[in-house]
């Protein structure tokens, strides 16, 4: 970097993704600071992006999913070709929406993976490396990671098995104030138990399947709820969704999405049904699809699938 980089920051500081990769990083390579101070804001964001020709932007898979589908960034109104490089964390990629942003742009979108108990990553797709869709990239320097089994919880798997994706590094936190059992629970002989369902390949990229207390089991088989999210996210009309289980009388438990389509376009839930049929096993693909203008997010754009079951339970007298 040559100090003429700028920085534009819509993740607040008091979030250590916001304080670590726009703060910390801006400074260290002496770049100007952009700061938005509310994400949701798409037009600030644009016109910020535009106005001050920022060259780095990292931020959340919902921000960039946004600007995607922003309707004046669709008819060509704002010139975003100044971005260089993003970092995408908080919430998995999708594809559709990488694919989409880098072409908007001509910049590049690197995903990593981090979390509050290891401040503030701890994967990253490198940058003079290979940048693999869908990889949450290899572990930092001084990091190990290792994926283990889901029954046992002890056993290492080997490249390709899917279990839960545990570390060990310098930025591990000791233990949450004065929680001895849940400490406990994550920390096991030096290795943090992140909670997170992850698959290594043969050349040691990680990827991301989803959280481990988020599986659904409708009649008995298992389907993780990201699977079926990009799914529907490449269905031409679609702009967001989220996918969860929720109670069913017949099979304990039933696949749920709840999908936002982009503006002016129209679609019923067979339609959505249609196109996950050629798409995902059939114990897969979610017996009902309820269409929503937005979804439950956090303030860094995590959709709150929780949410969205207590939705359902309310308004369905199973609460």
């Amino acid at each position: 970097m040559d100090g003429k980089e700028v920085v534009l920051m819509a993740i607040p500081l008091y979030h250590v993704y916001g304080m670590v990769a726009g703060m910390n990083l801006a400074m260290s390579i002496g770049a100007a600071l952009v700061m938005i101070p509310d994400a949701r804001d798409i037009k600030d964001n644009l016109e910020n992006l535009q106005k001050y020709k920022a060259s780095l932007f990292p931020a959340v898979p919902t921000l960039y999913n946004a600007i995607n589908n922003w309707p004046d960034v669709v008819a060509g109104k704002y010139d975003l070709s100044s971005i260089k490089a993003c970092i995408s964390g908080s919430a998995p990629l999708m594809r559709e929406t990488k694919e989409r942003f880098e072409s908007l742009t001509g910049g590049v979108v690197f995903e990593g993976f981090g979390l509050s108990e290891a401040p503030t990553a701890t994967h990253c797709n490198p940058i003079t490396g290979e940048n693999r869709i869908g990889s949450i990239g290899l572990p930092l320097p001084d990091v190990d990671a290792r994926i283990i089994n889901l029954d046992d919880e002890v056993t290492v798997l080997p490249p390709g098995e899917i279990g839960e994706l545990v570390i060990r590094g310098p930025q591990v936190f000791k233990g949450y104030f004065n929680m001895p059992t849940e400490t406990n629970n994550s920390l096991r002989d030096g290795w943090l138990y992140t909670g997170d369902i992850a698959r290594m390949d043969e050349q040691g990229y990680f990827y991301i399947v989803d959280r481990k207390k988020e599986l659904m089991k409708p009649g008995g088989f298992q389907v993780w709820p990201r699977e079926v999210e990009e799914v529907i996210m490449d269905h031409p009309k679609v702009m967001d969704v989220g996918v969860a289980g929720v109670p069913d009388p017949y099979r304990g438990e039933t696949v749920k999405a709840w999908v936002v389509l982009k503006p002016g376009e129209q679609a019923d839930a067979e339609e959505i049904r249609a196109w996950c049929k050629d798409r995902l096993a059939k114990y897969k693909i979610p017996s009902e699809v309820e269409f929503r203008t937005e979804l439950p997010k956090t303030n860094v754009g995590k959709i709150l699938r929780r949410e969205l079951v207590r939705e359902h339970k309310e308004s369905t007298g199973q609460n």
